[in-house]
């Protein structure tokens, strides 16, 4: 918690946590968040670090694979995991999803696919997993609940949330059927906290390694934290740590934050 009890929820693709440890453990002792999730931890689970983390004053729900994907959640507090992956029978040997309680809370760690071209079957595939969570949610989870589903979305939902929205239009991450699944997840109950804080702000978590697209800010804000109503009025604050991007072999996301009143 900081230091007036307020609670920090974070979320943040490190493309390969083993890798990134250099930069996640300082990050973690200079912005003492609360809960932290990760996207792209890209290690199975006997590989997770765990004991550098727990030494860090974290413990950790992890769901990992080999090479690809992976989502683990960080929590000063004991976890208890609800599900891993979506469990309704469709494919679960991607790991994309953690659904956990810790401190209070119930939180969804969610790695969308990336679709990689709209022709391709990659993006079918994409489209049906986001179905499969609006699913998940309408089935296993309650809007009057105080719920957070945050992770790497690969989707930016509106104009404001890319730099060129008319270059990227139709495309992967800016495509009206990846728009169209984003807002079945608010139309369910959920609130993007960046945009309610920074409605007519460009904000983004994404700079592609190639091209300078960092250092042109040419950037997507495809990293979200929703949250459900209940918990809409405790979030004082949400944004993009745009610093954690810089350096040396930064992952290509920044970390998102929202700072909750305590319960």
């Amino acid at each position: 918690m900081t230091g007036d009890g307020a609670l920090r929820i974070a979320t943040w693709n490190v493309n390969s946590v083993r890798k990134r440890m250099g930069r996640l453990v300082p990050w973690l002792e200079s912005r003492s968040p609360d809960v932290v999730c990760l996207q792209e931890t890209k290690v199975e689970d006997d590989l997770f670090p765990e004991e550098a983390l727990r030494e860090a004053g974290y413990h950790a729900a992890i769901l990992g694979q080999k090479t690809y994907n992976g989502v683990a959640v960080l929590s000063r507090h004991p976890l208890e995991v609800v599900s891993r992956n979506l469990g309704d029978g469709g494919d679960d040997t991607q790991a994309r999803l953690l659904d956990v309680r810790t401190g209070g809370l119930r939180l969804i760690d969610v790695y969308i696919p990336n679709g990689k071209e709209v022709e391709d079957p990659a993006f079918v595939y994409k489209l049906e997993w986001m179905a499969r969570l609006a699913r998940y949610l309408e089935v296993r989870c309650d809007p009057g609940e105080p719920l957070i589903l945050c992770g790497d979305f690969n989707v930016a939902p509106e104009p404001i949330d890319l730099h060129d929205p008319v270059g990227g239009d139709g495309k992967v991450l800016f495509h009206p059927d990846e728009r169209e699944a984003f807002a079945r997840f608010l139309r369910w109950g959920m609130v993007d906290t960046v945009r309610h804080h920074h409605p007519d702000t460009p904000v983004f978590s994404f700079w592609d390694y190639r091209r300078l697209a960092f250092p042109r800010n040419e950037g997507y804000r495809i990293d979200h934290i929703l949250v459900t109503r209940p918990l809409l009025p405790r979030c004082r604050e949400a944004f993009v740590d745009r610093e954690a991007r810089k350096g040396k072999e930064p992952s290509d996301h920044a970390p998102v934050v929202a700072v909750l009143d305590p319960l």
